[in-house]
């Protein structure tokens, strides 16, 4: 904000914005090159200024057909539909598209969604040629809503939209409040597949954001432009708010007696408004109220417009806005200043929000300056440079450990960039040994000791090798120090052997054998474990002499010589599968890794020559648990017994029926002999004779 006298405040962002003044230069330089011109709608919404330029013999084309002669038609700074565009071609009419380069953005964002079979969502005034022309570019379906009570009647009328995949942008010169009220009231909540896209120009928001501040430090606010303007009736709408404001298009419609009157004025004025009627404007306010004002006004505010060359000079910038790729910034001039990702930073990981916020003063390096977009290409990593060398150089004297991102990796070794400045890693120093695979440090950040800087050269040689090497002696010195057999540790998997897995527990590798990594048997350690696996392990044995640690992995609640304690009394028939045969015996797996011995006498009832005569390897059986040595960790099975008790089963179960057939003679029998008569003995019979 500018003070021009005690009681008046003129906004910084009053008056042309880029797009509007682009447009006019490129009417200007017709007309010095004595073309006639047409210009498609009037160029810009500013009656005083269109009327100057028919003046001039610019001339207004409703349509292409009142284009006439070897006219230029100029298509305004709001932009035009598709349509139009290919009539104007089809019709061989030279023209000059003076579109503001932020309107075409939105252009192609609305292209590229319609292509993908997105819904676009316009907010904007659905009569305003800006949108009439950003619904142009729609070749899909497409929506304008002005306010959030426009976008929830859309929601209702067409509630299959809010599921579907939908792209939001804004006119370039919507109210900034309107659109986060919807955004955040609405949008966010009920359109859950929606990408937003905030297009509304950066002049817009900045000028509006500098009204509102003026306004509240204000008694009465003057709006000069176009009652026809979308971002003057803005303004306005954002003023009125704080205290009384006045839309005027002349010094004429000042509201004089008000003027007098007040304490504090604060003054802006829209996009398309020339600086000779801003002027004009101000003249009259300090007449009335007998204040001068400053004579130089309207060469400051030419000047503002002006771009000297000046690439590489240093400037100071205010951070405005970020995106996910870029930080705009405010360096006082009319263009707006652009820092892109790779100028911000050499971190491909980090986003411009990590670096910067919103309102820092920034140290930046103007890199070029675009006419056509009305921007100020700018270098924070440039301006950093002088620093980071300072930073390099202490860092080698004192041995400071530095964080810098790899650009590149190549035969020699590795190239980082520390805060512009390049650092150079050969490959003897890139890491802990000669055999690690450099490509994986590509794009990510590491930490390096300056071990050489060479100012003729203008080289500096880093080392990640000392940084580990430090790194990694600490952790050795610390674990030494606490180790103890039993101790239990989160390790990784760090290599894998025949024998064997090497894990590192904290600065210290030690090995899984292979019998520790399970209790069934395995073929090898890739069986249970792979490089890179997160594994909790304890010390079994220590040497710290030979530096060697011996690890151990098989989880105590499932080691089946505990489960066979618990719940295999002897005498229990267990089932199993036989695994070998030998001249004595056979080895059957009833447990994981526990195989019991049925020895030749236990396999049949029979005495037999060898137990391949009975069974066979892979064959399941099924035997008794006679025997546990838990020291030796041997066990006996029999089979014999297991058939002896069937057998004794089967004697029983035969006598049992037998027992049966004999109880039903016996009966039999009795009956018989109670219905037979009587047989008296001989004694008897001789007695009964005599």
């Amino acid at each position: 904000m500018e003070n021009f006298s005690d009681k008046i405040t003129v906004a910084k962002t009053a008056g042309f914005c880029f797009g509007v003044n682009r447009a006019i230069e490129i009417i200007e330089d017709l007309l010095s090159k004595g073309e006639k011109v047409f210009t498609l709608g009037p160029i810009i919404h500013n009656p005083q200024m269109v009327e100057n330029l028919r003046e001039r013999g610019v001339s207004i084309a409703n349509d292409i057909g009142d284009v006439t002669g070897d006219a230029v038609l100029v298509i305004r700074s709001h932009g035009v539909d598709l349509k139009t565009i290919e009539q104007i071609e089809n019709a061989g009419i030279r023209y000059v598209d003076a579109t503001c380069p932020f309107v075409s953005k939105i252009h192609k964002i609305v292209d590229k969604a319609s292509k993908n079979g997105e819904i676009v969502l316009i907010a904007g005034n659905k009569d305003h040629p800006e949108v009439l022309g950003i619904k142009g570019h729609c070749s899909g379906e497409s929506y304008v809503f002005k306010d959030e009570d426009e976008l929830r009647a859309l929601a209702e009328k067409h509630p299959e939209i809010t599921d579907k995949k939908v792209t939001v942008v804004s006119q370039t010169t919507h109210s900034k409040i309107l659109l986060q009220n919807c955004y955040d009231n609405f949008l966010k909540k009920v359109f859950t597949n929606s990408t937003f896209f905030d297009t509304i120009c950066l002049a817009t928001a900045e000028r509006q954001d500098e009204a509102i501040r003026l306004s509240q430090k204000s008694d009465l606010m003057i709006i000069i432009g176009g009652k026809q303007s979308s971002n003057t009736a803005k303004l306005r709408d954002v003023c009125i708010r704080n205290c009384p404001t006045y839309l005027v298009e002349t010094a004429d419609e000042l509201p004089l007696d008000r003027i007098k009157g007040a304490q504090h004025i604060g003054v802006t004025a829209g996009a398309s408004t020339p600086a000779y009627i801003i002027k004009e404007v101000l003249t009259t306010m300090a007449e009335t109220i007998n204040s001068n004002l400053d004579e130089n006004f309207a060469e400051m505010l030419e000047e503002s417009f002006k771009n000297a060359n000046t690439n590489g000079k240093v400037v100071k910038g205010t951070v405005m806005r970020t995106t996910a790729t870029e930080v705009y910034v405010d360096v006082g001039r009319k263009q707006f200043g652009l820092i892109e990702l790779s100028d911000l930073t050499d971190d491909p990981a980090a986003k411009p929000d990590d670096i910067v916020k919103v309102g820092d003063e920034l140290d930046l390096v103007i890199l070029r300056t675009n006419d056509q977009e009305g921007l100020i290409y700018l270098s924070k990593k440039l301006a950093e440079i002088p620093k980071a060398w300072n930073e390099l150089r202490a860092a080698l004297a004192d041995g400071t450990i530095l964080e810098a991102p790899v650009t590149r990796v190549n035969n020699g070794g590795l190239n980082l960039s520390y805060k512009g400045v390049r650092v150079f890693v050969p490959r003897s120093h890139a890491s802990l040994s000669r055999g690690d695979n450099l490509d994986e440090l590509e794009k990510k950040t590491v930490r390096f000791k300056v071990i050489e800087i060479n100012d003729e050269k203008k080289s500096i040689i880093g080392s990640v090798r000392n940084v580990l090497s430090d790194e990694k002696k600490a952790l050795e010195d610390a674990f030494w120090a606490s180790a103890e057999v039993g101790k239990h540790y989160t390790g990784t998997v760090k290599s894998l052997t025949s024998y064997g897995a090497f894990v590192d527990i904290g600065g210290v590798d030690g090995m899984i054998h292979i019998s520790q990594l399970s209790w069934a048997r395995i073929k090898a350690p890739s069986d249970v474990v792979s490089v890179g696996d997160t594994v909790d392990v304890y010390i079994k044995s220590l040497d710290p002499e030979k530096k060697k640690i011996s690890l151990g992995y098989k989880d105590p609640d499932g080691n089946p010589w505990e489960l066979l304690k618990n719940n295999y009394p002897i005498g229990t028939v267990v089932e199993g599968k036989v695994v070998n045969l030998t001249t004595f015996g056979a080895f059957v797996n009833i447990l994981p890794s526990i195989d019991g011995l049925v020895h030749i006498s236990q396999i049949a009832l029979e005495r037999i020559e060898k137990p391949a005569d009975v069974l066979k390897v892979g064959e399941t059986i099924k035997a008794v648990l006679t025997d546990v040595d838990f020291e030796k960790r041997r066990v006996s099975l029999s089979i014999r017994k297991l058939l002896e008790e069937e057998a004794a089963a089967n004697e029983a179960e035969a006598k049992a029926a037998l027992g049966d057939e004999l109880t039903s003679d016996e009966a039999v029998e009795a009956a018989a002999e109670e219905s037979a008569p009587v047989e008296e003995s001989a004694p008897a019979a001789e007695e009964s004779a005599e």
